[in-house]
């Protein structure tokens, strides 16, 4: 049997046993494992367990339960409360102040926690209670907090750049640096769809009051005194200093990062201690049971995700794949299109951890040779792969949003999310026009390579 055919079966047996509802990690090990004992030596069974310890015995890997920690520990407080409605306080003004406050809560809080789903719950749970007692359409207030979350995993510290720089064998300073450009690029797109937006959903809330619905906050004058709008600082300062503190002993040469995300867990934990009192055992239960759940559940799937793409390795899958898409001939940017094509199918069953690491031995080498930059193609790939935190049949987002609004419908909160997933596509358009936006900032700290 060629390598190829081979390939094509190890690719269908996979889909099949992750359709029967098996959890994503179990359905790899088992795939993984099956073909370990029906195509490779019979020695190769009895290393299971050694293949995966030697593929996670990783320094870098070692900063992920911490940075779970680090936005555990935030994420638990009611610091994306108070973070929203200090940006609130201070843009109420503005027309579509509640949409942008939002977004800017949405991505100041993921620097910070480093997870999409914590994002949206944190922030969701104090936002979209808020807009929709203002007025505001339940699928939109829906979609931005949905599409707010996704840059969890763009903007640094992030959990999918930590898996992306291993399996790429990028620098992970790099990387960080490169997602805070596109980053910043998609915050602007979605508070100018929500400065846009403003004026049909004031429409929306004006009509619901003449038809004899209650008259929202939206329909009148807030105002915040200049005390109360600096009163609300002091609550969200210390996690603005927090995550400063952190890119700068990370960038400045003082810590590596994992010493950073150890660093990090820390100062959130005291952090919260001196601002929120949680430091009593019954404040520290739901943080730390959080962070072990969590930090096992991704641990699993990448062990297993790694195990997958050894066997693809040993039986010379992933690098006959390579060859031969290499060996279409394909031009630079049809190569680029076809791969990120692939990319959003995955997206539609697979979260982000495991579309890297199945997909990284069979992509990369002909990105590389048609000389690409895989810093920037990271960044692309991950902004793809936001798109898969809100489009069904996963979408996590989504159901982070049903679950926080359960009676927004299904189908409202699907739409609300549509005009942010053309937004991404925009992003994804202007990073391949303008591949500084995500090169620049490392290439001015850490030099051009």
């Amino acid at each position: 049997m060629s390598e190829l055919t081979l390939g094509a079966l190890y690719g269908i047996v996979t889909l099949v046993v992750m359709f029967s509802g098996m959890p994503i990690a179990y359905a790899l090990g088992i795939v993984a494992t099956s073909f370990m004992y029906f195509f490779m030596p019979a020695s190769a069974l009895d290393t299971v367990t050694q293949n995966v310890y030697e593929e996670m015995a990783s320094i870098t890997l070692l900063s992920i339960p911490l940075f779970i920690l680090k936005g555990a520990a935030i994420g638990k407080s009611p610091a994306g409360k108070d973070l929203y409605s200090a940006i609130h306080t201070w843009l109420h003004k503005v027309p579509g102040g509640l949409g942008i406050a939002n977004v800017f809560a949405c991505a100041l809080f993921a620097a910070m926690a480093g997870s999409s789903p914590a994002t949206c719950s944190a922030i969701g749970s104090a936002g979209i209670p808020e807009m929709r007692k203002r007025g505001y359409s339940p699928g939109f207030a829906a979609g931005i907090i949905a599409a707010g979350g996704t840059l969890g995993i763009l903007l640094p510290p992030s959990i999918t750049m930590i898996l992306y720089a291993v399996a790429a064998e990028q620098s992970l300073g790099r990387l960080f640096l490169a997602g805070i450009g596109p980053g910043v690029l998609l915050v602007l797109l979605f508070a100018g769809y929500a400065v846009y937006r403003a004026r049909a959903e004031y429409q929306l809330a004006l009509v619901a009051y003449q038809n004899g619905g209650v008259k929202s906050a939206y329909l009148e004058d807030e105002h915040f005194t200049l005390r109360e709008k600096v009163e609300m600082l002091p609550r969200v300062l210390p996690f603005i200093v927090l995550l400063i503190g952190v890119m700068i002993a990370l960038y400045g040469g003082f810590a590596t990062p994992s010493e950073t995300a150890g660093l990090g867990a820390l100062l959130a934990l005291v952090l919260i201690a001196v601002v929120y009192g949680a430091w009593r055992p019954k404040d520290m239960s739901p943080i730390l049971s959080s962070t072990i759940k969590e930090s096992t559940m991704l641990l699993l799937i990448i062990g297993m995700s790694l195990l997958y793409s050894y066997v693809m390795s040993y039986l010379h899958i992933s690098q006959s794949a390579a060859s031969w898409v290499v060996g279409m001939h394909l031009s630079k940017w049809v190569l680029l299109a076809t791969i990120l094509v692939l990319v959003v199918v995955l997206g539609f069953f697979l979260p982000p951890v495991s579309i890297i690491l199945m997909t990284a031995p069979i992509i990369l080498p002909p990105l590389r040779e048609a000389g690409f930059d895989l810093v920037w193609f990271g960044i692309v790939m991950t902004v793809v792969m936001e798109m898969g935190l809100i489009h069904p049949p996963v979408g996590l987002n989504i159901f982070v949003i049903k679950n926080i609004a359960p009676d927004i419908p299904l189908r409202d909160v699907i739409w609300g999310v549509v005009p942010f997933l053309l937004l991404m596509v925009v992003a994804v358009v202007l990073l391949c026009i303008f591949p500084g936006i995500a090169t620049g900032l490392p290439d001015m700290i850490m030099g051009a390579r």
